[in-house]
């Protein structure tokens, strides 16, 4: 077992590992159990009753956090034309074609966070499949990063808009804010995203479909939430 250290240690005292948490008690304890130097991010752990090999229990979608995620997102817009000067407008980090699909693949540039594209680039982007993939950073239709409306793109991506999909263990990882923002606005956030995971149920999924949810800090323990309270 790995030494976490006294803060851990401390942490782990403030609540019951066994016990399954309500979600605004869960939300004020990982947020009091988040005691790094740095304002930690929390994140949601949902395991899901599906199986992701099969293409009808995929679970994937996207949603704008009410509060944002506390983290400044560079986004990398792939267009042509007017939508350049109007995704730069609209506050894109980078906005352009081929050049940027080279700068990727020549220098291995990785200087963003959200990848955005016009259905026209999908010819420019099909060839970054490679390396985009595995980061995660490949733009679909589902979460609305291959779009022509450029400006509502970047607006969500910069308002705090996070994309949510199954691993191959079947649970869904995203950050929920920061410590800093409080309880409350942790909650808001988290019932959005569960609010989103819970529409987002695929006809396909028989039994129990939340498994199980955990919430934890970047540094501190994992909270159980209940998920019979999530609906």
């Amino acid at each position: 077992m790995a030494n976490f250290g006294k803060k851990y240690a401390d942490s782990v005292k403030l609540f019951d590992k066994s016990k399954q948490y309500d979600p605004a008690e869960a939300m004020a304890l990982v947020c009091q159990t988040s005691k790094a130097k740095f304002d930690e991010t929390i994140e949601v752990h949902v395991r899901l009753g599906v199986d992701s090999r099969h293409a009808d229990q995929q679970v994937r979608g996207a949603v704008v956090l009410p509060n944002g995620t506390g983290k400044t997102v560079k986004t990398l817009v792939f267009c042509k034309g007017d939508n350049v000067q109007k995704a730069l407008d609209a506050g894109a980090d980078y906005a352009g074609g081929a050049e940027y699909a080279e700068k990727i693949q020549k220098e291995n540039w990785f200087e963003f966070d959200v990848v955005i594209a016009t259905p026209d680039m999908m010819s420019v982007i099909g060839r970054l499949g490679k390396v985009l993939g595995p980061k995660g950073l490949m733009p679909s239709p589902k979460a609305g990063t291959v779009t022509p409306d450029v400006v509502r793109a970047v607006t969500e991506a910069k308002a705090g808009k996070i994309e949510y999909r199954l691993d191959k263990t079947n649970i869904i990882h995203c950050p929920i804010g920061k410590a800093s923002f409080g309880a409350e606005k942790i909650k808001e956030n988290f019932d959005t995203l569960l609010g989103a995971i819970i529409k987002a149920k695929p006809a396909a999924a028989k039994g129990q479909y939340i498994k199980s949810c955990v919430v934890a800090s970047t540094m501190g323990p994992g909270i159980k939430v209940n998920q019979a309270k999530l609906g």
